[in-house]
């Protein structure tokens, strides 16, 4: 299939004319993959910086692109070694950001057949032996390129050895050669190899802008695409344009000519966002038997219950950000502005807080559960239940009286209930019993046993370890004595001058009282007259 190029785009783009039966069909990741930095989405901060390195002839020996799935790492890799090979139209040009296309070089980086741009897929190559092959090539010169490129894609899928192998190399390479490193895990990247190479952090790309590209890449292929369904694509692909666009491509074939937004929320087994408003409003009215209705509803249509709970966040995000006096996103409609709007105005600042974290936690109870519709079902209980719940600012008001009624005179004897049933221990010692009193033995043997008090001012305890104890030790131990004193206590680990452990100031009073027995007249009298015994034990009670 003979393919031109757009002006818009800059992608490859159909014939007008029907395409040959026989022709192999290519998908829209591969068919519109930018050909130059202009087309490059969302990396302008990058484009520019290398846009000053060329112009400046300060080009870097090695690279290293990294990012999530889909954002252009190896496209921008190979736009580089096109921008760094290109000789121009009439064969005398230099290094530009903007290659000229046409140019052999250019050309035939485009099509992957340049015989000085090296491709390795380190997924595959992971062993030394690999690495060693690229440093014996790295000696020779280009054939016909000014500079030898080498491409090492999900580079940190490297064996240590192959990185080490690869380091010399890396921190000084002939002039003749570039590194570009791409990854989607830089911190599996050893440091020695990041502190050589300049780094590039490619950014996700945003959903407008995607949804933008999007639609340029229907006109170009000829398909009708809703703004909505746009919208749904580039929301799905999450800042990677390869990933939307093979949603594209499954939304086209899908809808046959023509894509709806209904086709791609039956596609994607996204909820519709009407139903997702109207489930939020029957949880906010209390009404659970309409939301478990509804939600066994979306159940029958195949609505994924992790999409459904997603969606109640996305819904009340929105509703967060109206009620803050932020811009809405440009993906939102008329419609779900004015419910957000709406939706901002009947919620306080604390339910949305709290709705949030229920949803939080339900999103989580879902992924974990093995019946995902039914911690769905429990976490819209939830939520219907802490959406009766009164406020936290008019209940404060109302224990402190400000709100008068039965509940404010209710308010003491509620404080003197939740108090402490006891006085706190006056000393660490009384601490211990207490808490060996109330069945907490493994902690009341490791204060004993294990800790110095370095402070005891309850309820504050500031302790030094004689081992370690753990990070959440301390958290452990304030969380037990709240519950068996009743009040907040303050614990914390310190390396100042502490007393002995308990243990270790019975053992030492224990030695000194041994001390004095055997110091005794009489008792030296007897271990004089028999040399062989010993002291097994000793009573300091009268007989």
């Amino acid at each position: 299939m003979d393919d031109s190029e757009s002006p818009a785009l800059g992608l490859d783009l159909p014939e007008a004319t029907a395409p040959d039966a026989g022709a192999a069909y290519r998908v829209l990741a591969r068919k519109y993959r930018p050909q130059s930095f202009d087309q490059l989405i969302g990396q302008d901060a990058m484009v520019k910086t290398l846009a000053n390195a060329i112009e400046r002839g300060r080009i870097a020996h090695a690279f290293l692109l990294t990012g999530v799935r889909g954002v252009g790492k190896t496209s921008t890799a190979r736009l580089i070694a096109k921008a760094l090979n290109c000789v121009g139209p009439d064969g005398q040009g230099g290094p530009t950001i903007n290659p000229c296309g046409v140019c052999e070089p250019c050309r035939a980086i485009a099509e992957g057949r340049h015989i000085d741009v090296i491709e390795m897929d380190a997924a595959s190559h992971t062993g030394v032996d690999d690495i060693r092959e690229i440093i014996d090539a790295v000696r020779y010169a280009s054939v016909s390129a000014r500079y030898k490129i080498y491409i090492i894609d999900e580079v940190h899928m490297l064996s240590k050895n192959a990185f080490n192998a690869l380091l010399k190399t890396l921190e000084e390479p002939p002039e003749h050669v570039k590194f570009f490193l791409a990854t989607t895990e830089v911190n599996k990247v050893p440091v020695t190899v990041l502190s050589r190479c300049q780094r590039f952090d490619l950014r996700r790309i945003s959903a407008e802008k995607l949804a933008a590209h999007f639609a340029e890449v229907s006109e170009a292929e000829g398909v009708d695409v809703e703004p909505d369904a746009l919208a749904m694509i580039a929301s799905a692909a999450e800042g990677s344009a390869r990933d939307g666009l093979s949603i594209l491509d499954q939304a086209i074939a899908h809808g046959a000519g023509a894509v709806t937004a209904e086709q791609v929320r039956d596609m994607l087994g996204l909820a519709d966002r009407g139903r997702i408003r109207r489930l939020l409003e029957l949880v906010l009215s209390g009404d659970a038997g309409a939301a478990l209705a509804d939600l066994d509803e979306a159940h029958r249509l195949g609505i994924d219950p992790t999409q459904l709970l997603r969606g109640l966040m996305e819904s009340l995000h929105a509703a967060t950000r109206a009620k803050a006096g932020a811009g809405a996103g440009t993906l939102q409609s008329a419609e779900e502005r004015e419910s957000a709007e709406t939706l901002a105005a009947a919620l306080s600042w604390a339910m949305i807080h709290r709705l949030w974290q229920m949803l939080l936690k339900g999103l989580q109870d879902v992924d974990v559960a093995p019946d995902p519709r039914e911690a769905a079902e429990m976490a819209l209980l939830r939520l219907i239940h802490a959406s009766e719940m009164p406020d936290p600012a008019a209940l404060i008001a109302k224990l402190t009286g400000e709100g008068g009624g039965a509940l404010a005179s209710a308010a003491p004897a509620s404080s003197k209930s939740s108090a402490p049933s006891a006085r706190l221990p006056s000393d660490f010692r009384g601490l211990i019993e207490l808490l060996e009193a109330r069945g907490k033995h493994q902690l009341a043997v490791q204060l004993h046993d294990q800790v110095g008090v370095v402070r005891y001012a309850p309820p504050e305890l500031v302790l030094k370890p004689g081992r370690p104890l753990g990070g959440d030790w301390p958290r452990e131990l304030a969380a037990v004595l709240k519950s068996v004193t009743g009040t907040p206590w303050q614990v914390s680990l310190s390396d100042e001058a502490a007393e002995p452990s308990l243990l270790d100031q019975e053992k030492m009073a224990e030695e000194r009282v041994r001390s004095e027995v055997l110091a005794d007249a009489n008792v030296r009298a007897v271990m004089d007259a028999f040399p062989d015994a010993e002291l097994e034990s000793f009573s300091t009670r009268g007989s």
